[in-house]
């Protein structure tokens, strides 16, 4: 029983390891409870902000943040391939 336990610890922890994380790092030019926006050269990024996330120190408009996140699709359409005659 305690090997099928660890098996299963091992396969949970390795599927939260799984997604790819990425970050951007600049000044907040926004945020909200949904999201905060930091400006990167001219670009500005929109990411989602959730009650799971974890922020340290004071989030306000101006301090320059780094942020880590994941990217995941949410839905996936394939769209039909124009045939040749």
């Amino acid at each position: 029983m305690k090997s099928i336990l660890g098996a299963l610890v091992l396969l949970t922890s390795s599927m939260a390891f799984a997604a790819k994380t990425y970050q951007v790092t600049g000044p907040v030019v926004e945020v909200t409870d949904s999201k905060i926006i930091v400006e990167k050269g001219k670009d500005k990024w929109e990411i989602e902000k959730t009650a799971a996330t974890k922020v340290t120190g004071d989030l306000k408009v101006g301090e320059k943040v780094t942020i880590e996140y994941t990217m995941a699709a949410d839905k996936i359409e394939v769209k039909e391939s124009k045939k040749k005659k």
